[in-house]
């Protein structure tokens, strides 16, 4: 059962978006206009396993618009691969040394994706393996090569899960991925559940949080009802965003009124620079 989805001229927060620190196209500087452009007044970067090193406080105020410093951690729930949203962050050394070796293990990853795809397609894709490198940046140069495949064929048929050229990463297990963000986060949430082969087992993760995302633009449809009952049962606040990976924001997200108990939890924006 799906519900109504909150009319996107109505929304004042997107807490889920990607820049170039990881495989977004969004620059930091660029963010600002995105978010006034879709009418919101907040947003989260969200960077896959890296806290955005142009955001110096968990919270800024930047041209008009604040930006919360996040981060999406995939971790290891043992029966499936989950991602969590950490809000606010204030990075521990903990942290800053596992986001250190999980850029790693991406580089080191990512030059081995790379070579099985050169060899495969007997190609040069002229990618330099680096942290945040993702297999979206990877499926971008194969689009872009002489090679017979665009990006959506780039993953069904060569780097998805299953392909032939795919390598898993090494991530963090989830007890290690909650108390990381725990310590270092002004709240912790779970992304996207209904994206997850096992909805169930991940609503029961969700449960230990302080949040789950409740509104967003992908996936299989969301049982509204079932979010809205773990988030009453587990006491969890019910964030919201886009996921976006490129410059549109605020395909999804949250209303004022749906805002307000998590801006409680948020502390109060830093003034910077243009």
């Amino acid at each position: 059962m799906t519900g109504s989805a909150p009319d996107p001229g109505d929304l004042v927060a997107d807490l889920h978006t990607h820049t170039t620190v990881s495989d977004g196209t969004l620059t930091i500087e660029d963010v600002p206009a995105a978010a006034r452009e879709a009418g919101l007044a907040w947003v989260a970067v969200t960077d896959h396993d890296r806290i955005h090193p142009g955001i110096d406080a968990p919270v800024v105020a930047r041209d008009g618009v604040r930006i919360v410093r996040g981060i999406e951690l995939r971790v290891d729930a043992g029966f499936e691969r989950l991602d969590l949203l950490g809000y606010a962050v204030e990075p521990t050394d903990a942290l800053r040394a596992e986001i250190d070796r999980l850029q790693r293990d991406r580089r080191e990853r990512g030059a081995r994706i790379l070579a099985r795809v050169e060899e495969r397609l007997d190609v040069d894709l002229n990618v330099e393996p680096r942290p945040g490198l993702g297999r979206p940046h990877i499926a971008r140069a194969i689009d872009a090569s002489p090679a017979p495949y665009d990006y959506a064929d780039a993953f069904d048929e060569l780097i998805g899960d299953d392909g032939p050229c795919f390598v898993a990463r090494e991530v963090t297990s989830l007890a290690r991925g909650v108390e990381l963000l725990s310590e270092a986060c002004a709240l912790v949430g779970l992304a996207h559940p209904f994206r997850y082969a096992h909805v169930a087992e991940a609503l029961d993760v969700a449960r230990e949080l302080d949040a789950v995302e409740r509104w967003y633009p992908y996936g299989r449809s969301v049982d509204d009802e079932a979010v809205d009952r773990v988030a009453r049962e587990a006491d969890l606040l019910r964030t919201g965003g886009s996921d976006a990976h490129g410059r549109t924001l605020g395909a999804a997200g949250l209303t004022e009124a749906a805002f307000a108990p998590i801006r409680e939890r948020l502390p109060a924006p830093v003034e910077v620079g243009e």
